[in-house]
């Protein structure tokens, strides 16, 4: 008993002459179909690599694209020929040019060997199918797919939506039950010779012809019509990204492909000379008839394709970074936001670096540069200063700062005057801790040496986009912690907000407040903000704030901040 290989190449000619020779030379009769559009030049070449071998030919050329018919149809000229020039052939294994042979020969034809009626081939029903990948599943069999989906999508995607809206749906010929499954197979000559010279192969062969990527189909379906026994699975290694594309074989995976005990895989790069010179040598294993056993490998492919997909948290990485929310974690660590804070206490931030005993950054986000702690130009992990480059990704410039900062917490301020295109970015990151004084931005403007109609303007301004940022921390999916005061509530009990605030950010005991930071001095603030309403604008945000600061008196029971988490 023999088995033979239909080979379909359009690519790395050279992999392609040696796996054949490698067959060949081991009384495997080998059929190569080359796609039409590989250049004469490289098409004789492989002819005369092989040319000392008498059991391999070559069927008719046809101009293979995924995903249309030409695939079957390469396939059926191949089988064909195999059959009718090979008649010692009992199976029929269909096998790329990128196809490795992974175990001797001799394992493959005694495997067949004992299983002599068995057809192995990926064949499951649309509605079992898991594994297709933004595709279609019943809709491919029930309407037209004249147009490459790679060359014309357009056309492709607008003749799919006309079909939907007409209400366009075909038959399956023979009432066929359609099956999907892997395009690697290994047919027995009964089963495969019974699909090519079935009487009604004209009326399948058109039906097929507008199936969308026929080549998991059309054998597939066909085969429950003829065969006796079905081993649904393939006996070739080929597994698939996220995205549905092969994954590729290198020489590191070496190991990986002699656990997994198939016989023959796919996709192997062709520069992967350790893993042609291992597997294309006869290797002495004695009788071994081991099951393949793709699964052995599956948590590897598993492990792989969730770094891929979700990665460390806050680390971006090309196969992520323009997908939004593929992220696993907008930061990779906690870090802390105060607004108003420095605007209320003198020297706010030397002493918040004092009490944390960390570094403390003043306006990230300043309109005219980023404000690192110590004013530098530069800080950890080259990152600028400059607001031009922070401000041309202001998301990734944050994200940046957390991940090369990890194990030191990062707290910084921020404003109404500052740049505002990150507030949705620390709204939606669970990793930040958002504390704000609202209103606070108004005692810069109450102690500036500024005309009133200039501060009123700037007050309007600075409450408008002080009013859009808390709307977006009180969104329904804000996940940062945020807290928040009105300035009238604040300044009651400073004291008692200022250590809930050291206490929800952990780290090292931070111990009761023994010192407070110095607050800037009130006196006359709530006339200014009387001033701003008698001159037509309502500053809100401050709160209940009285015009004499001396009658507002501290609450007994003590005012504390609602959270949203």
């Amino acid at each position: 008993m023999s088995v033979g290989f239909v080979m379909m190449c359009h690519t790395a000619l050279d992999r392609a002459a040696q796996v054949a020779r490698h067959w060949a030379e081991r009384d495997c009769p080998v059929v190569i179909h080359i796609d039409k559009r590989v250049a004469k030049a490289s098409f004789d070449g492989l002819r005369e690599a092989v040319k000392d071998l008498h059991n391999i030919r070559f069927c008719g050329r046809h101009k293979c694209e995924w995903g249309t018919w030409s695939l079957v149809a390469a396939s059926q000229s191949g089988s064909e020929m195999m059959l009718r020039e090979f008649p010692e052939v009992r199976h029929v294994f269909l096998s790329s040019g990128s196809c490795l042979p992974l175990r001797p020969v001799e394992e493959l034809r005694a495997y067949l060997a004992a299983r002599p009626r068995t057809d192995f081939i990926e064949s499951v029903t649309t509605e079992d199918v898991e594994w297709t990948v933004d595709g279609l599943h019943s809709e491919r069999f029930q309407l037209r797919f004249p147009f490459s989906w790679k060359r014309h999508r357009y056309l492709f995607d607008r003749y799919v939506e006309f079909q939907r809206n007409i209400g366009f749906r075909r038959k399956m010929p023979d009432k066929l039950v359609p099956h999907l499954g892997s395009q690697w197979w290994c047919l027995t000559r009964q089963t495969l010779s019974a699909i090519l010279q079935d009487p009604s192969r004209k009326i399948y062969d058109r039906y097929f012809k507008l199936v969308w990527i026929p080549d998991e189909s059309y054998y597939q379906t066909l085969v429950r019509k003829y065969s006796t026994r079905i081993e649904s699975r393939s006996l070739t290694l080929s597994k698939f990204d996220f995205q549905g594309k092969p994954h590729v074989f290198y020489d590191d995976h070496l190991h990986l492909l002699r656990r997994s005990d198939c016989f023959v895989a796919r996709k192997i790069w062709s520069k992967a000379d350790r893993l042609y010179d291992t597997f294309l040598t006869d290797q002495d294993r004695g009788t071994v008839m081991a099951e393949p056993a793709p699964g052995k490998i599956d948590r590897v492919f598993a492990k792989a394709l969730e770094r891929r997909t979700r990665g460390r948290a806050g680390m971006y990485m090309h196969s992520r970074f323009p997908n939004p929310n593929w992220e696993n974690g907008k930061t990779c660590a906690p870090y802390s936001v105060f607004q108003g804070f420095n605007d209320l206490f003198e020297n706010f931030e030397p002493w918040l670096s004092r009490r944390l005993g960390t570094r403390v950054h003043g306006n990230l986000f300043d309109r005219t540069r980023a404000r690192f702690a110590g004013d530098g130009d530069v800080y950890s992990g080259c990152l600028s200063a400059s607001a031009a480059l922070r401000d041309y990704n202001p998301e990734r410039f944050l994200t940046s700062l957390i991940w090369n900062t990890r194990g030191e917490r990062q707290v910084f301020q921020f404003s109404p005057r500052d740049k505002q295109r990150i507030a949705w970015f620390m709204a939606e990151d669970g990793n930040a801790q958002i504390s704000v004084i609202t209103g606070a931005w108004a005692v810069p403007l109450f102690n500036a040496n500024k005309d009133f109609l200039t501060i009123r303007k700037q007050a309007a301004h600075l409450q408008k986009q002080e009013v859009d940022f808390i709307d977006i921390l009180r969104r329904v999916q804000t996940r940062a912690e945020v807290r928040i005061w009105s300035l009238a509530e604040f300044i009651e009990e400073p004291m008692e907000h200022l250590q809930s605030i050291l206490d929800s950010m952990g780290g090292p005991a931070v111990g009761r407040l023994t010192e407070a930071p110095r607050m800037v001095d009130l006196t006359g603030f709530g006339q200014f903000l009387q001033n701003l309403k008698n001159q037509g604008m309502n500053p809100h945000m401050m709160g209940d704030f009285p015009v004499e600061l001396g009658g507002a008196q501290p609450k007994q029971d003590g005012t504390r901040p609602y959270l949203v988490r």
